[in-house]
C-alpha cells in the first residue's frame, strides 16, 4: 500500500558490519574482508563467488562476545598487484579485484577473481579502493 501521509523512514550510515567468521577462517585485524556464498566472513581471496565488505576493524582472535569480527566500508588503500596486473591513474573509476586479503588487481583474473570494489587513486604505497 503506497504512503498517504508523511513517514518517518529511519537511516544508517551503513558503514560498519559484523559478520561470524567461516569455520577455520583466520581474520587479521585490517584484513580486505567478504562475504562468502554462505553469508559468512571470510579473507578475500581468489575465488568467483565473494562480495567485498571492506576492512577488517577486529580479527577472529579479538572478535567480540558474539564471536563476530566488526568492521567498515570505506575507501582503504590495499596493496598493488604486479606487472601486468598492476593498478595505475588510468584505471581510476574501474573494478579491481581481489588477490588476497591485502591485494588488489586490475583484472578478473580470466573470471577467477571477484570485485574489490572501484579504484579511487593509486599512489606508491598501493591503490585505494572503495567498498
Amino acid at each position: 500500500m503506497a504512503l498517504s501521509a508523511d513517514r518517518n523512514t529511519p537511516e544508517r550510515a551503513a558503514r560498519d558490519f559484523a559478520f561470524a567468521p567461516a569455520s577455520g577462517q583466520t581474520v587479521y585485524r585490517g584484513a580486505l574482508v567478504c562475504l562468502n556464498a554462505s553469508g559468512e566472513l571470510v579473507k578475500g581471496a581468489v575465488a568467483t563467488t565473494l562480495k567485498a565488505l571492506g576492512r577488517a576493524d577486529t580479527g577472529t582472535l579479538d572478535a567480540g562476545f558474539d564471536g563476530k569480527v566488526r568492521g567498515r566500508r570505506g575507501c582503504f588503500r590495499w596493496k598493488n598487484s604486479s606487472a601486468g596486473d598492476a593498478i595505475t591513474d588510468a584505471d581510476w573509476g574501474s573494478t579491481v579485484y581481489i588477490v588476497d586479503d591485502e591485494t588488489v588487481a586490475k583484472t578478473n583474473g580470466t573470471n577467477t577473481r571477484s570485485a574489490a570494489g572501484i579504484c579511487r587513486g593509486v599512489d606508491a604505497e598501493g591503490v585505494w579502493v572503495e567498498t
